[in-house]
């Protein structure tokens, strides 16, 4: 746009003249010879520049200076004089006046002046409208935004944080936050590193008291701000509020798991389709898995799914029991069955009619009690422990085990024809260390059931925690797991579980086994292959033990080549 330049002076030779001047270089010039027509040119032009002559007969250039910045404080203004006065021009460069200069002006000079006030007004405005329009990001904002000096005092926030932390502004425009804050002091103790170690602070997912009481999970991003120098300034804090986050993150975990069992992994994903499609069949199962894996949750899950499900499902621990109590606790006895039998006794088969018996540890009944079992399952019949009388049942059986079956009858040990009639369908659980992936999940799930059973406002786990927890191989699975978070969940002095309050068993092992990954990196080349197996498919760790940047390890994941 072309510029816009009023000469307020009440010699018309100089008005001629400065005219002239600035047109020859394409500015748009206006004229007025008194305070008053520059007052009332001014209401009606929006001029760029105002050029003012220091003596104006009914008054002085330093009074227009005075309207002309208090009517639109972005117009340049240059004041002219023959007679030049010191206090005179610090007056006018102290009311915002762009130059001062004396008479008379050579052409060649004014116009230089107002070409450099002319940058000078459009610097000034760029300038602002980037502030406007970062005070409009740093207030239309949804996460908090905090900046703090060097000393760590507030002295900014925006409606986001000044909602979350509870902050009131001062008399001077000030954030301060009120003496009875429910803050826990995470955000300023996180921005006191900031401004002592000059390097980005990340801390994820803290619990945050807001004032009313309520609490937010916050997760808090801060950083140093830097002077021209390079010294320390303050530092800027970013606050999200995860709360709802969380909130949907645990539906979603509920959503993953199934009949009470937790887990995403696909191996558990394969499981829940076999579950689904065996559900409302009455074919016997074998659950196979280690100690703690769930192989009970696997057999509530088949029942609870089934059309069985308003009928009793019986448990039976078959390692528990010697060979003649299991023998009364499945199939009942009659009155002086046995020396101590006397009364009647109803059995576990019996009690199960019409819905399902759970056969945990089938691998440890011995040889007469498993002839006696295969006939349940091949006449749906038995008979009481003294007695010779049939007794029918309708009872779906759900057998599981830790031992290798198919070697038992190998070794002669247990019934080849038994073997078959429960081996029908088979289904796996996995092991925890071959789903160290739904670690996550399981620690939600946890934390969840303590809880409610300690009346704790336990929030999660910290970051190392977790990072340790996804380290161990777990060889009692998911009930170590749960046993190692109930330990900590009752230490803890805090909402967060930290790496001090896991068991020292289990940091004695985790200890050993780092001490194990470190030996195999010394003693062979580790490949991608072999890095993502020890860190159990976590891409960060498998790229620390190779040496490697992670984005070495993702690229090389998608090109398919194994790094050495």
């Amino acid at each position: 746009m072309t510029p816009l330049v009023l000469i307020v002076d009440d010699e018309q030779s100089i008005q001629d003249l400065l005219k002239i001047y600035f047109g020859r270089e394409g500015f748009v010039v206006a004229c007025a010879s008194s305070i008053r027509e520059a007052e009332q040119a001014l209401g009606r032009n929006k001029f760029d520049l105002v050029l003012i002559d220091i003596y104006l007969g009914e008054g002085t250039g330093i009074d227009l200076l005075r309207h002309v910045r208090a009517f639109n404080p972005h117009i340049q203004v240059v004041l002219m004089t023959g007679l030049p006065d010191v206090q005179t021009a610090a007056e006018a460069l102290r009311l915002g006046a762009f130059d001062y200069v004396t008479k008379p002006i050579a052409p060649h000079q004014i116009v230089g002046i107002a070409q450099r006030a002319m940058l000078g007004k459009k610097l000034v405005e760029e300038n602002e409208r980037r502030q406007a329009n970062l005070d409009a990001i740093f207030h239309s904002a949804s996460d908090g935004i905090i900046l703090v000096d060097s000393s760590n005092t507030p002295v900014r926030v925006n409606g986001a944080a000044m909602q979350s932390c509870g902050f009131i502004l001062d008399t001077t425009g000030f954030p301060q936050r009120p003496e009875e804050s429910g803050c826990g002091g995470t955000c300023r103790q996180t921005m006191a590193r900031v401004l002592q170690n000059g390097s980005k602070q990340t801390i994820r997912r803290f619990e945050c008291r807001k004032n009313d009481g309520t609490r937010r999970t916050i997760s808090l991003s801060a950083s140093p701000v830097f002077e021209s120098n390079g010294s320390i300034s303050g530092a800027v804090g970013i606050m999200r509020d995860e709360t709802e986050l969380v909130y949907l993150e645990k539906q979603v975990y509920r959503q993953s798991g199934f009949g009470g069992l937790v887990g995403g992994n696909s191996a558990m994903q394969r499981m829940y389709t076999l579950i689904e499609a065996l559900a409302d069949v009455p074919t016997t199962v074998l659950v196979n898995g280690e100690s703690g894996t769930g192989k009970e949750l696997v057999a509530a899950a088949l029942h609870h799914q089934g059309g069985r499900r308003d009928k009793p499902i019986v448990k039976v621990n078959c390692s528990a029991l010697s060979e003649h109590l299991l023998e009364s606790e499945l199939f009942g006895h009659v009155r002086g069955a046995f020396t101590g039998a006397v009364s009647a006794k109803i059995g576990r088969f019996q009690r199960a009619h019409g819905g399902t018996i759970f056969l945990d540890e089938i691998g440890d009944i011995s040889i007469a009690t498993q002839m006696r079992l295969l006939r349940v399952l091949q006449e749906h019949e038995f008979e009481q422990v003294g007695d010779s009388t049939p007794v029918k049942v309708d009872v779906r059986v759900i057998a599981a085990t830790n031992q290798d079956l198919a070697e038992k009858v190998r070794l002669g040990t247990f019934r080849h024809d038994l073997y078959y009639r429960l081996n029908v369908v088979r289904l796996i659980v996995p092991p925890l260390r071959d789903r160290l992936d739904d670690i996550p999940l399981l620690v939600d799930h946890f934390l969840e059931k303590f809880i409610q059973k300690f009346n704790k406002p336990l929030s999660g786990v910290s970051p190392e925690t977790l990072e340790l927890l996804t380290i161990h191989t777990w060889p009692g699975n998911v009930r170590e797991l749960e046993h190692t978070l109930e330990h900590a969940a009752i230490v803890c002095r805090s909402s967060n579980i930290e790496v001090a309050d896991l068991p020292q068993d289990f940091l004695a092992a985790i200890h050993d086994r780092t001490e194990e990954m470190a030996c195999s990196i010394d003693e062979e080349e580790l490949t991608l292959e072999d890095a993502l197996k020890m860190s159990g498919g976590n891409k960060a760790k498998a790229a620390r033990l190779l040496g490697v940047s992670r984005c070495t390890v993702y690229r090389k994941l998608q090109d398919g080549v194994a790094v050495n």
